[in-house]
């Protein structure tokens, strides 16, 4: 596996464990890999990180708080928090001017589509694996224990149809590649359908069927290697391969 190294980064009383990489000799994009909820965490997206970086990527990815190695509570974290530590990170480790790769898994769906907002067109391309999307009210609510006034609001139906992230990937005109597992217990396929209409709309999109895979691509492509390269190579596709 292509070498990579490990980093702290302090942010907002948190110290947030990180791993980066590069074969690159100048400038180069970044690929930035968020990992989803509950038990995820950057280590199963060790080897795509490195997948990425053998292709001359520079790589980063890291936990967040209440995740992994990181500090912090996960019952305090939030979808704003989230978007707020990955802005941290990336700003401290990527150059100011570089462009970006941005894969999200599950929950991350949300925080990629909140950095595409924030960071316009640096992001050139974004990777979305069974991704989240939610509602407006929910992203400044910490999670709690699963019980509180953030899974209330999640769980409303059809409550993230007015999703503001659904409006940034409509307007998102890079490269986006939707990895949709053959079953998906957590993400309805009416949340799929919606990120998929909108990345439709201006992004050159490609959606990448995983058969047999269920809800944890993360852990998917972890043991299939094979998946895992054919789903890099998407998202590195450049104009010429249209």
């Amino acid at each position: 596996m292509t070498e990579l190294s490990s980093f702290t980064h302090a942010h907002d009383g948190e110290l947030l464990s990180g791993v980066h990489g590069s074969t690159a000799d100048g400038p180069a994009a970044t690929a930035v890999l968020l990992h989803g909820a509950g038990i995820g965490s950057k280590e199963r997206l060790l080897p795509m990180l490195a997948e990425f970086v053998s292709r001359g990527c520079h790589g980063l990815a890291f936990d967040f708080s209440g995740h992994g190695e990181s500090s912090g509570e996960l019952r305090e974290l939030s979808l704003r928090r989230r978007f707020e530590q990955a802005v941290a990170v990336i700003d401290a480790r990527v150059p100011a001017d570089g462009p970006l790769i941005v894969v999200g898994f599950s929950m991350s769906g949300q925080t990629v589509t909140d950095l595409v907002g924030h960071y316009g067109e640096r992001v050139t391309a974004v990777g979305l694996c069974a991704p989240a999307v939610y509602a407006e009210e929910a992203w400044d609510v910490p999670f709690g224990e699963g019980d509180g006034r953030f899974s209330e609001i999640i769980r409303r139906p059809d409550g993230w149809r007015a999703a503001p992230a659904l409006d940034v990937l409509r307007a998102y005109q890079g490269r986006a590649v939707l990895a949709v597992p053959e079953t998906d217990a957590i993400i309805p396929p009416e949340v799929t359908a919606a990120v998929q209409d909108a990345l439709a709309a201006e992004a050159w999109f490609t959606r990448f069927d995983v058969p047999g895979a269920e809800h944890m691509l993360g852990m998917w492509f972890e043991e299939h290697p094979e998946d895992r390269r054919e789903f890099v190579t998407a998202v590195l596709a450049t104009a010429g391969d249209r």
